[in-house]
């Protein structure tokens, strides 16, 4: 009888900064090591490397946030010496620049290659850049991330189906858990952020771009019948201070000044959900997969999203939150009068089915136990 053989697995990344992405690594280094299968990362760096430290996970640093062809080629070859020093049977690429480098890898030294398809990803002008993004559909494996992001792949990449592996993203259900929040922590957000504690509290987190709807919203309050709650607009401006102000004129144009507070990066977004009536998930393009919906439900909060992207797969409206026509100002002003019409007994009830909807569909477990199966998957093939 042959000896059953284990995934030994390299995770590959442009950088270990921040963001779903770098989380989501972070997230199945820690599952692999705990169930003492052995896992390398390779990235150019990053202040989450210190994640890895602490779970004394191997990161192998090279510049493999380069687009220059060289040094790609040239990170292909230290790749593949690791690759072959250390064992690996599995390469999992997770963006565009340095999958091209652990797909030169991984074919040169015959382990297996997997990707995930985080992203659209833009084709640029006249589609140039369209071969550049199909190396994420070069993997044995390609993890989908949503039912959006699956029908994408297959739309415009005539990807084989089979190979394909819907594997949702998650929510962290141990931080985003009401009980966990205590009083203390609600108070020091409740004076440090100045909320008003006598209406209902509206919430949208997403770093402030145009795509995630900020726009729509101001103009979405200025709609609504209910005018008794206050709006907290918070995510890190990442330089785009001319649109922050833009936002603050329309709030003013509308004389929302007194309903509406702007807030930069989230340090604690949980206390924030925590002490808000409705989560908002406003993005006029498709999310690949929405994770503040996930989160929102998690922390037992009625969430209200746009009916596109990601969004379609964790949501169940009426049930667990209320989806509204994406771009469309008045559809979300009537699903937030609705949100905040909703009686205590109703709110108790959608609560439980979120909580309930996170907890069998998008925990960390999950996600993490689905994509070790690809792993197994491929090495147990004859």
């Amino acid at each position: 009888m042959s000896k059953k053989v284990e995934p030994v697995v390299l995770q590959v990344l442009p950088e270990l900064e921040s963001g779903g992405v770098e989380t989501g690594t972070i997230e199945i280094a820690a599952a692999l090591q705990e169930q003492g299968i052995k896992n390398f990362v390779a990235s150019q760096g990053g202040r989450m490397t210190h994640e890895l430290s602490k779970l004394k996970i191997t990161h192998l640093t090279l510049p493999l946030k380069t687009k220059n062809i060289f040094k790609m080629r040239q990170n292909a070859e230290y790749l593949a010496q690791f690759i072959k020093k250390n064992g690996i049977n599995i390469v999992h690429a997770r963006s565009r620049a340095p999958a091209w480098s652990a797909y030169w890898a991984a074919k040169k030294t015959g382990a297996h290659f997997v990707t995930t398809f985080h992203g659209t990803y833009g084709f640029g002008p006249l589609g140039i850049k369209k071969f550049y993004n199909r190396i994420m559909t070069y993997g044995e494996r390609v993890i989908v991330i949503s039912n959006h992001i699956r029908n994408h792949v297959l739309k415009y990449y005539n990807a084989d189906a089979d190979k394909l592996r819907l594997i949702h993203r998650c929510a962290d259900i141990a931080r985003f858990n009401p009980e966990t929040v205590s009083q203390e922590r609600i108070i020091k957000a409740v004076r440090e952020y100045n909320i008003p504690d006598d209406r209902p509290v509206l919430t949208l987190i997403g770093r402030m771009t145009r795509w995630k709807g900020q726009k729509l919203l101001i103009e979405a309050l200025s709609k609504m019948k209910n005018q008794n709650y206050y709006c907290i607009i918070a995510g890190d401006a990442q330089g785009r201070n001319a649109f922050v102000e833009e936002l603050k004129n329309l709030a003013q144009k509308y004389h929302l000044q007194g309903q509406i507070g702007f807030y930069g990066k989230v340090i604690d977004p949980q206390v924030l959900m925590q002490v808000s009536t409705v989560i908002l998930s406003t993005a006029i393009e498709p999310e690949a997969f929405g994770r503040i919906s996930v989160e929102g439900q998690a922390m037992g909060k009625v969430v209200v999203a746009s009916n596109i992207g990601g969004t379609l797969d964790t949501i169940i409206d009426n049930v667990t939150g209320k989806l509204y026509e994406s771009g469309d100002a008045q559809a979300l002003a009537d699903a937030l009068d609705w949100a905040l019409s909703l009686s205590e007994a109703q709110k108790a009830k959608m609560a439980k089915a979120a909580i309930k909807n996170v907890k069998e569909n998008f925990t960390k477990q999950i996600m993490c136990d689905k994509t070790i199966a690809v792993y197994r998957e491929l090495v147990g093939k004859k």
